[in-house]
């Protein structure tokens, strides 16, 4: 009877003595992948919107695709070497300053905001970017609805309302945008 009493004082002592430390959670970066997130960014080349994959931490989101759009094409990417775009850029610094630090100054242009709902998405141009060409819509109506399309996969077209500024406002959808540039 006392050998029975010992088995689990033996099996206890053999469980906490195995020398391995507990740690809890190891945080040592991003998902174990060979490859890094990415969403397609339509940019110009030859008067011809090309999808062009850029790394993003946040797959699947429309404004940060949006961002990437508005950051430019790298240089010498596309097939000619060089991509263009019609979507103006979002400053990269603050100018210096030439007025006293309290005087009124414009508000710096931001990136635009999207709303979705099912298979619509509004995107609303910010203050100072007011009116984009046809190009220009088209290359933020692609990128956005790819973004979107990387978490929420779907065989009916994303219709996009684009708008600024004093009422101006374009609708279209993902129809027809060519997939990612090889």
């Amino acid at each position: 009877m006392k050998a029975l009493r010992r088995v689990p004082l033996l099996a206890l002592l053999a469980l906490t003595s195995c020398g391995i430390p507990a740690t809890g959670v190891v945080q040592a970066g991003g998902p174990a992948s060979g490859t890094l997130p990415m969403t397609p960014v339509y940019f110009v080349d030859n008067g011809a919107l090309v999808a062009m994959p850029r790394t993003t931490g946040l797959p699947g989101d429309p404004e940060a695709a949006l961002r990437l759009l508005m950051a430019g094409p790298l240089d010498g990417e596309g097939s000619t070497g060089s991509l263009a775009t019609e979507v103006p850029g979002l400053p990269t610094m603050a100018p210096l300053p030439t007025e006293p630090a309290d005087a009124p100054r414009p508000p710096t242009p931001k990136a635009p905001t999207v709303t979705a709902k099912g298979d619509t998405m509004t995107i609303r141009l910010p203050h100072g970017m007011d009116r984009l060409s046809d190009v220009g819509v088209r290359q933020m109506i692609c990128t956005a609805a790819a973004a979107y399309r990387l978490t929420r996969p779907s065989a009916d077209p994303v219709a996009a309302e684009v708008s600024g500024a004093g009422g101006w406002l374009v609708r279209g959808s993902d129809e027809g945008c060519p997939d990612l540039y090889r």
